[in-house]
């Protein structure tokens, strides 16, 4: 992370762009959701609920759904597309997905999800995004934007 965007961090005070590549296109903005373990799609969601079902994963209980989904990548069989396939006819796919590792069960999952997608960033979102700020993506662009949410009382600095 470069001084400017480790200040900005520490601040609050400004937006942050990532620049990426677009796997599926379109513009959409929400609340992030970001988890560092793989996404098992066939088994490791409820797609009824967008809910995370995988047992010991770290957002295990909490839904993706509306949200801007930031991840490393998927896991698991080709289920994985049809497990998100159905969490966007059921209304209750992510906003969007932010993911590093490009890999043919991803891509048709993202097709399939029909949200804006990216992945090839400049820098790591993992690294840069939180669960809980509110994130823009604009994948006919190829940009990201972030805005860091607040502190809140009781948060470690």
């Amino acid at each position: 992370m470069s001084a400017d965007t480790a200040a900005a961090v520490a601040t609050g005070s400004a937006t942050l762009v990532l620049h990426g590549r677009c796997v599926v296109p379109g513009r959409a903005e929400g609340e992030a959701l970001v988890t560092r373990d793989r996404i098992s799609g066939w088994g490791g969601i409820d797609s009824r609920t967008g809910t995370i079902v995988e047992t010991r994963h770290e957002l295990r209980g909490l839904s993706f759904a509306g949200k801007v989904l930031v991840f490393p990548g998927a896991k698991g069989s080709s289920g994985w597309s049809a497990a998100f396939h159905m969490a966007r006819a059921l209304g209750t796919a992510p906003a969007a997905m932010l993911f590093n590792e490009m890999t043919t069960k991803i891509a048709l999952g993202a097709v399939v999800t029909r949200a804006p997608a990216m992945t090839d960033f400049d820098l790591d979102p993992l690294a840069i995004i939180e669960t809980g700020d509110w994130v823009t993506v604009d994948a006919d662009r190829g940009i990201v934007e972030i805005r860091k949410r607040p502190p809140r009382t009781g948060d470690k600095p």
